[in-house]
């Protein structure tokens, strides 16, 4: 990746409905070995947009989600969050590890498991890093909680550790432990794809719900209706390149691709 000097704020372009860039992802490629995953994607996402990533398995979704929040490395391109370009070696590595920390804190990650802490209760998991990481007073972590659990049709399960829950609680859970780091956008991925097919419902419909108050997503799933539904903008990756793209209605109703064509044929 090429270094890069941050954006000014003011810089942030936004779309002509006034709406200013949350996400920006160009030309990134990532490569694990001689195995290249991602050939040149590119994707952006204005405040209080959700741009689902839809594929088969391979495709490179999960990979481009988890570049965006750099957990993997990524071969080149550039990531932007809020304007602000992520700065890097000509290796792809972050160069300031205190801006990635910074802007890391700013995307709320969900993941197919649930990657709750075992040993801590509900509400413990949820305080952990806004107290320790954020410094927030314990009391003020600790009401903002309860509100995200209440949110999330937790707030009975605060003392409950994650083992005496569901999956459909835990990953509930998890969206409410996003949250409470007040991210700039969030980002799914899979997140039902661990559970019983009775609770997929409950998680989907915390999701809608931040949809529906105008949260910014970046989504991966395989739940096309949902996706359908909830989406501002749909992207079909297929083996690591952007196959077809534009608004739900266009690629649901009229698909151009062959492949998206049988894609969502097979998934239907």
């Amino acid at each position: 990746m090429s270094i890069a000097t941050a954006a000014a704020p003011g810089n942030v372009t936004g779309s002509v409905t006034g709406k200013a860039e949350a996400i920006r992802v160009e030309n990134l490629h990532k490569s694990f070995g001689p195995h290249e995953v991602l050939k040149g994607v590119s994707i952006s996402a204005k405040e209080g947009d959700v741009v689902t990533l839809i594929g088969g398995s391979g495709s490179g979704k999960s990979t481009l989600l988890r570049c965006v929040n750099f957990l993997e490395t990524p071969s080149s391109g550039r990531i932007l969050i809020g304007g602000e370009e992520v700065r890097c070696r000509g290796d792809g590595t972050p160069s300031d590890r205190r801006q990635i920390e910074r802007i890391r804190q700013s995307l709320g990650m969900v993941f197919q498991q649930f990657n709750l802490w075992t040993h801590k209760t509900v509400l413990e998991n949820l305080i952990e890093v806004p107290v320790h990481v954020l410094k927030k007073p314990k009391d003020e972590a600790v009401a903002t909680a309860r509100k995200l659990l209440d949110r999330v049709g937790l707030a009975a399960k605060e003392n409950a550790y994650p083992a005496f829950l569901s999956g459909g609680q835990q990953q509930r859970a998890a969206i409410a432990r996003a949250l409470c780091m007040e991210p700039r956008a969030m980002l799914f991925d899979e997140p039902t794809s661990a559970l019983d097919p009775e609770l997929v419902g409950e998680v989907l419909a915390v999701i809608r719900s931040l949809a529906d108050e105008g949260r910014t997503m970046l989504l991966v799933t395989h739940e096309m209706k949902f996706a359908r539904e909830v989406s501002d903008h749909i992207v079909y990756l297929y083996n690591g390149l952007i196959e077809e793209e534009g608004p739900p209605d266009q690629l649901f109703g009229a698909p151009q691709s062959a492949r998206l064509k049988q894609f969502l044929k097979s998934v239907s």
